[in-house]
């Protein structure tokens, strides 16, 4: 199904920006729960006149309701699990209590069918976030099981606008539904995963969002695809960053391009200079095509000499993050990833036991890490709470991938043999095919936290591993 075929038909009338249901948190010490269905459903995809979408969603709709709280609320929600398999949520990029990270396997038992759990924990931190499946997360994402969390700072950020660009593609066949004999396959699990040919923001095939002159936007941009990376480009807007993985960095200029990977989120400050009737577009770049993804559209004439001057760009409040790295007596570690297509993996352990590359493939085990293939007896590293852990990740195959680690946010200390020196902290990073990097974070939070790659096949695959934090 060619996406531009779609576009031909689509209607794209109105210019209201992503309206799922906003759920509210309650405060602390009442009985209150939100409510989160995962379900089966239909969702319509593709343009007004075509055919719905059976997909699995939360509340029944893609992306699920967004829930969106204040900095230190808590945050009570209970997944009634209505889908035929078990499933988990996890709240990504939460530095969360350990029991309440949706791992199943590791911090929970999966939630059967017909069954429920609740969830509750407290938010630390201001920014954009996500919540989605983690359980056969391969398929239960790519059927839709994902929503945005947004914590807000306490103080409010001085903008006018603030939206959401969740992008996502989909692997639909002719009928505009979901591709399901290629949701295992081994193909994408040892290639760059699962990408798929539909591209949807915020659950439709284009966005428009209402702006007006001399207006200040804020975009929070999230990542909930499988494998894709994105690369975006904003035209002649000229957007500051302010933030990444819901972390507050220097605002600084975009630049030419964002390159978001799985699972990432960026959050931008745009300045709208633009009139009434002229709109400024979001596109994706790929090799072959530029695909518009959003528009920003003017509402309203406006007087340039009435315009409101914007004021200088500041920082957002940083949040209680434990920066103090000690680099002179970490914990230090490599991790080593290898396998995939033409990777020249010969053998691995799988399951305490060597098996050859031959046998890996019979189990759809084609990923390494260390030579061990998926999770292991013992975490990669032992550490006590306040102790600095470094972490030396080396991508040894063909492929690039977006290692993500939960409960902590990590600073990237070198590349390639190289220093880096900035402010950036994060809890996914994009590895190139041959990179290498060094990542430094301070072991503050309890558990035992699973670290993986969020192309979503290669976590199936065999690219996931564990830390134990006591």
């Amino acid at each position: 199904m060619d996406r531009r075929d779609f576009l031909k038909h689509t209607s794209l009338l109105g210019v209201l920006p992503w309206v799922a249901p906003v759920i509210a948190a309650v405060p602390a010490g009442r009985e209150s729960m939100l409510d989160l269905s995962a379900r089966e459903d239909t969702a319509q995809l593709v343009d007004d006149g075509g055919p719905r979408t059976r997909i699995w969603g939360y509340n029944g709709q893609v992306p699920g309701p967004m829930i969106r709280v204040t900095q230190n609320d808590w945050v009570r929600a209970r997944l009634t699990n209505r889908l035929p398999v078990a499933t988990t949520i996890h709240w990504h990029g939460i530095r969360i209590d350990n029991a309440m990270d949706g791992v199943s396997g590791l911090t929970q038992d999966a939630v059967a069918p017909g069954q429920s759990f609740d969830y509750a924990f407290q938010v630390p931190d201001a920014g954009t976030f996500w919540y989605h499946a983690h359980t056969r997360s391969w398929e239960q994402v790519a059927r839709g099981l994902y929503g945005v969390l947004i914590v807000d700072e306490a103080e409010p950020v001085s903008v006018d606008r603030d939206y959401v660009l969740v992008i996502d593609d989909w692997r639909l066949g002719q009928d505009a539904q979901i591709h399901e004999a290629s949701l295992e396959s081994l193909h994408d699990w040892s290639h760059a995963g699962r990408l798929g040919q539909w591209l949807t923001v915020n659950g439709k095939p284009l966005e428009k969002f209402a702006v007006e002159a001399g207006q200040r936007v804020r975009l929070r941009v999230v990542n909930t695809a499988n494998a894709r990376v994105f690369t975006l480009s904003f035209g002649k807007l000229q957007p500051h960053v302010i933030a990444f993985d819901g972390q507050p960095v220097t605002p600084r200029p975009l630049g030419k391009f964002l390159t978001i990977a799985p699972a990432q989120r960026a959050d931008l400050i745009i300045d709208m200079a633009g009139d009434r009737g002229e709109s400024a577009s979001i596109d994706m770049m790929t090799r072959r095509e530029v695909i518009q993804v959003a528009q920003f559209v003017y509402e309203k004439p406006s007087d340039a000499n009435a315009r409101p001057v914007a004021p200088p760009m500041s920082g957002l409040p940083a949040n209680p993050l434990s920066t103090a790295l000690d680099l002179v007596n970490p914990i230090r570690t490599g991790l080593l990833m290898e396998g995939g297509a033409m990777g020249g993996m010969q053998s691995a352990m799988l399951k305490g036991e060597r098996r050859s590359i031959q046998e890996l493939i019979k189990h759809g085990a084609v990923w390494a890490f260390n030579e061990n293939v998926g999770m292991t007896d013992t975490p990669l590293v032992s550490a006590r709470r306040g102790q600095t852990v470094v972490i030396d990740m080396r991508n040894q195959n063909r492929w690039p991938h977006a290692m993500h680690l939960h409960g902590h946010h990590f600073k990237v200390i070198e590349r390639e043999g190289g220093t880096v020196d900035d402010d950036i902290w994060r809890d996914t990073e994009l590895l190139q095919p041959g990179e290498s990097v060094s990542i430094a974070f301070v072991a503050d939070n309890p558990g035992k936290w699973l670290l993986h790659c969020h192309m979503l096949e290669h976590q199936a695959g065999g690219m996931t591993t564990w830390l134990e934090i006591a």
